[in-house]
């Protein structure tokens, strides 16, 4: 027992010890942008496919689910309203960030460890190349510029899928729909007097989880041992371990978002 938790310290200082590393390689040179290029599409593009299917589906069963309550109060002409406060604050940027975790956080984490298990990690310290600031600094960028992204498409998709629902089986307008969505953001207010409140809060969560999910990631890949077994391993960890730090962030980030922008 007393092991284990001497090795949960270690690991959570050797992950702090990495983000200060990590902080340090982003604001100094040498500064390898053509890797930050790199892996914003690799994230970005490469996820961009099955965020919008999740998208689609999530904003069309979020619709059809709300209808069946909803017409018991004859609220239907609400569905507007609930599809974009719920897509926008919460399911958007939280289904995304799980969702690029899935592909692009096992990708970092299966590229960085199985260059750590045949040694190509060591051959950069070697060459006097910091692994950190060429490995895991343009990941980490590149996720702090695209979640965000992700996360917009993402929303719109979703509230495309409650619009097809809304109009195609239960007999609203589009304009009543989107009259619907408009009035709910207009409520919870602006910011600067132009950008929707709803909106602020939606993206300053894929901001945190994007840089959760590259550092916790990469954090792992560089910790692979045992071949390929190993790399196995790391993949699993930091999926998981990744989604368990979105979910609990998004708790705390909710909570402070509420305080910041009382409804």
């Amino acid at each position: 027992m007393r092991d284990a938790v001497v090795g949960i310290a270690l690991s959570v200082q050797a992950y702090f010890a990495l983000a200060l590393r990590l902080l340090k390689a982003c604001v100094s040179q040498p500064f390898y942008r053509a890797d930050l290029v790199q892996q914003m599409d690799t994230i970005g593009v490469g996820s961009l496919f099955i965020v919008i299917l999740t998208g689609l589906f999530t904003g069309m069963v979020l619709a059809l689910q709300a209808s069946f309550e909803m017409a018991r109060f004859g609220a239907e002409i609400y569905i507007g309203r609930l599809v974009g406060a719920s897509t926008i604050r919460e399911l958007g940027p939280v289904l995304t960030a799980l969702i690029v975790t899935g592909r692009a956080g096992a990708g970092m984490a299966a590229a960085i460890g199985a260059m750590r298990v045949t040694e190509q990690v060591d051959a950069l310290r070697t060459m006097g190349v910091d692994p950190v600031r060429k490995l895991v600094a343009p990941r980490f960028l590149a996720a702090l510029v695209m979640l965000p992204v992700l996360t917009i498409i993402g929303d719109l998709v979703a509230i495309i899928g409650g619009l097809l629902i809304a109009v195609l089986k239960l007999d609203l307008t589009p304009q009543l729909y989107l009259t619907s969505l408009y009035d709910n953001l207009a409520q919870s207010g602006f910011v600067l007097g132009v950008i929707p409140t709803d909106l602020v809060q939606g993206l300053a969560k894929p901001l945190v989880f994007g840089g959760l999910m590259a550092l916790t990631s990469c954090f792992h890949g560089l910790r692979t041992l045992g071949g390929t077994e190993g790399v196995g391993r790391a993949t699993t960890n930091a999926v998981v371990t990744t989604s368990i730090l979105v979910l609990a962030a998004d708790y705390f980030i909710t909570q402070i978002l509420i305080v910041i922008f009382p409804q």
